[in-house]
């Protein structure tokens, strides 16, 4: 166990938890919503600073980042817990595991060790992915400050749920990109599905743009949930509204954990999303989780040209030079190799 930042005593030896918009106040003993954050003895602890549950390299396409680095590989970590509830959660075994088990599990990691590995394998970047990295963020934050003096990016995999100005205060300078889910844009999809709101995660998508963090947006796109073209069109609306060049996700479910109320998108339904995104101004629109569909490469803005092919995880041409099109030199917004 490690102290925690973010918190504030109250009387009765309680302590309320300000990392997250959930602001728990926890009792002597109890943990907050979380599962990883505890009042002991009236001191907030994390009970997962350096404790991995999962470490790999990944390809940055996987997170998905695809203006970010494209074609090199990030060390990839994560604890248990997550400060949602979703009920679709496709890594449940690890981020719902404090609220299933009522223990914490994972190997001894410390941030020294993650940045040596990272070199090691000769990743560009360190991912705090998988969960959530909000509810290990002191982890997190060690990890980043040792990789930004060694070279290396940083990457936050999220839900958004954190409280907005500890984007532009703490991560403003040192998380280097992030994909957010933006995974409705109903307040009442976040409290049934997610046990969460909305308002929270359009507030950490305005900081994180503000902070000067690269960010892509994914939204998991559900049958009967979220997927009406009022609704896509509203998200495609404010993603514009923040900036046009943000490039969005049109990830494809499958049924996991507790839901399996809907089937797999329709593919013609993540095409209606995209085409969607296009007409409310969006640059980049994608679509995710359907290997090999043209929706996985990027287009230049300018001449129309097929710059970045992709198949899967996997870029199978580049044309783009810096932040040019090598064919028309338009500037592709993003960080490029």
């Amino acid at each position: 166990m490690k102290e925690a930042g973010y918190w504030k005593g109250l009387e009765h030896k309680r302590v309320q938890c300000e990392l997250c918009p959930h602001r728990c106040i926890i009792a002597e003993s109890k943990t907050g919503i979380c599962g990883v954050r505890k009042n002991q003895g009236g001191i907030l602890v994390s009970l997962v600073w350096g404790r991995s549950i999962a470490a790999n390299v990944d390809p940055i396409e996987k997170k998905p980042l695809y203006h970010f680095l494209p074609g090199s590989q990030s060390f990839s970590i994560a604890t248990v817990g997550c400060n949602l509830r979703c009920t679709f959660c496709q890594n449940s075994d690890i981020s719902q595991y404090p609220v299933h088990t009522g223990n914490i599990t994972g190997e001894k990691a410390e941030p020294e060790e993650i940045v040596e590995a990272a070199k090691r394998r000769g990743c560009a970047s360190i991912s705090y992915t998988y969960t959530e990295p909000t509810i290990y963020l002191e982890y997190a934050l060690d990890t980043a400050r040792i990789a930004k003096g060694k070279g290396i990016r940083n990457v936050f995999v999220t839900n958004g749920y954190i409280n907005a100005d500890i984007v532009r205060g703490d991560l403003s300078g040192l998380i280097d990109a992030a994909n957010i889910d933006l995974k409705s844009f109903s307040d009442s999809f976040y409290k049934k599905l997610c046990s969460a709101r909305l308002q929270p995660v359009l507030d950490a998508i305005t900081a994180y743009h503000e902070a000067g963090i690269w960010i892509e947006l994914t939204t998991l796109v559900i049958p009967g949930e979220n997927d009406s073209p009022e609704e896509l069109r509203d998200i495609a609306r404010f993603i514009s509204s923040v900036d046009p060049e943000i490039p969005w996700h049109l990830s494809r479910f499958y049924p996991r954990y507790q839901y399996e109320d809907a089937p797999p998108t329709p593919v013609h339904v993540l095409e209606k999303a995209g085409e969607i995104g296009l007409q409310e101004g969006l640059v980049y629109v994608y679509t995710g989780n359907v290997v090999g569909h043209r929706g996985e490469n990027t287009f230049c803005p300018g001449c129309g040209r097929e710059i970045i092919s992709r198949k899967g995880y996997v870029i199978a041409g580049m044309g783009v030079q810096g932040n040019a099109c090598t064919s028309c030199g338009h500037y592709i917004s993003g960080h490029f190799i």
